[in-house]
């Protein structure tokens, strides 16, 4: 296995690596979905090695798979990527920056400009298949009374950076794909993703360090916010990383709707935790959420709140249909999974999915609550 500053990855080696096999190579390979991805293919007989590229390269050792270090941010990047993509089989591009969330340059140099980076280092290796994680973020506001397909605009929510990114990275993958017909360009679009092992790395990213684990429990919460017209869709990362898994293999093109059922309401959450739903105006709760992150004690934007409550819900037959795909877990299990982890404060061996940071809350604190990463 190579060390973090070499500068081209070793063959695989140890359990699971064979001489025969797509060679898939997986930007962001440490977060969230990656993680979970790396697990899938390690267990796949016919992947035969994965490289990993992330920011900062982890400690985990995992069958099949080796690390290497790329920053998108970088100008020289696209050489880098070029490099790493040459004889793969397919890319899966999943790296994303959701923090600093104050910060909407950085994250677009990482987001868009990064993902520039990705396309065109694809092209001049002519890779055969590119899988890019998009979101149910992605959609312009959609119909209250039934749900969409992959043929819903995407155009997102212009005020909120997370939804404006991955709306304009939709209009570069337009772009992409007829000039470049020899890559196949697939792209899923997910619900929110939770997995236990991210429930801490989930609570940096959009709760904040005054949100205590033991707090998330059942007795504690005796209400539940039933905010009108607040509908979520949701989905374990496993079963997300079956997706791509299935998308790697299969002779698809174009979109995935990925969701579990059920759609994600008050009466559900109350369900969860045991708890009475309580009516809250919508302008209420926004006022909060606004205060709290102009006072700096929570990490999210209140335009993200703007662009949840417009979020349409997705039909996801197309995956079933086309990949055989179907969710192994409700959206519930992935709920209960997420809470768990909040409650136990659980993590993984990878940078982005640490348990705690060096300095514990304090770093949180420390870096601007959402200012930095």
């Amino acid at each position: 296995m190579p060390t973090p500053n070499s500068p081209e990855p070793d063959p695989p080696t140890g359990p699971g690596a064979t001489a025969s096999g797509k060679r898939v190579v997986i930007t962001g390979a440490t977060g969230n979905v990656g993680s979970a991805l790396v697990r899938a293919l390690a267990l796949d007989p016919e992947v035969a090695s994965v490289l990993g590229l992330a920011r900062r390269v982890p400690h985990w050792t995992i069958a099949k798979t080796t690390w290497a270090p790329v920053d998108l941010r970088d100008g020289d990047a696209t050489a880098t990527l070029t490099r790493y993509f040459r004889d793969a089989d397919a890319v899966v591009h999943l790296a994303w920056m959701i923090q600093p969330a104050r910060d909407p340059v950085m994250t677009w140099r990482t987001n868009v400009l990064g993902t520039t980076r990705v396309l065109r280092a694809v092209a001049e290796a002519q890779v055969p298949a590119l899988l890019y994680a998009s979101s149910v973020g992605a959609y312009s506001p959609g119909p209250q009374d039934r749900a969409v397909t992959e043929n819903w605009p995407t155009h997102g929510w212009p005020e909120a950076s997370y939804t404006r990114e991955k709306a304009y990275v939709e209009r570069l993958l337009d772009a992409f794909e007829p000039r470049h017909p020899g890559t196949r360009v697939v792209r899923l679009r997910p619900g929110f993703i939770f997995s236990r092992e991210a429930a801490s790395a989930q609570r940096r990213l959009f709760l904040g360090p005054l949100v205590f684990g033991p707090l998330v429990r059942p007795e504690r919460s005796p209400v539940v916010p039933d905010v009108p017209g607040l509908r979520v869709q949701v989905i374990r990362a496993s079963d997300a990383a079956e997706a791509y898994r299935r998308a790697l293999h299969a002779p698809v093109t174009g979109a995935f709707n990925i969701a579990a059922d059920p759609v994600v309401d008050a009466a559900l959450l109350g369900r969860l935790f045991d708890a009475r739903p309580v009516r809250v105006p919508r302008p209420l709760l926004r006022t909060a959420l606004a205060a709290a992150y102009g006072a700096h004690l929570a990490p999210a934007q209140p335009e993200l709140f703007d662009a949840l409550m417009r979020l349409p819900v997705m039909d996801c037959s197309r995956a079933a249909a086309e990949l055989g795909w179907r969710p192994a877990f409700s959206a519930e299990r992935a709920l209960r999974d997420l809470v768990h982890g909040l409650r136990e404060g659980t993590g993984m061996d990878t940078p982005p999915l640490a348990a705690r940071l060096r300095h514990g809350r304090l770093s949180e604190f420390a870096t601007g609550i959402g200012q930095r990463p």
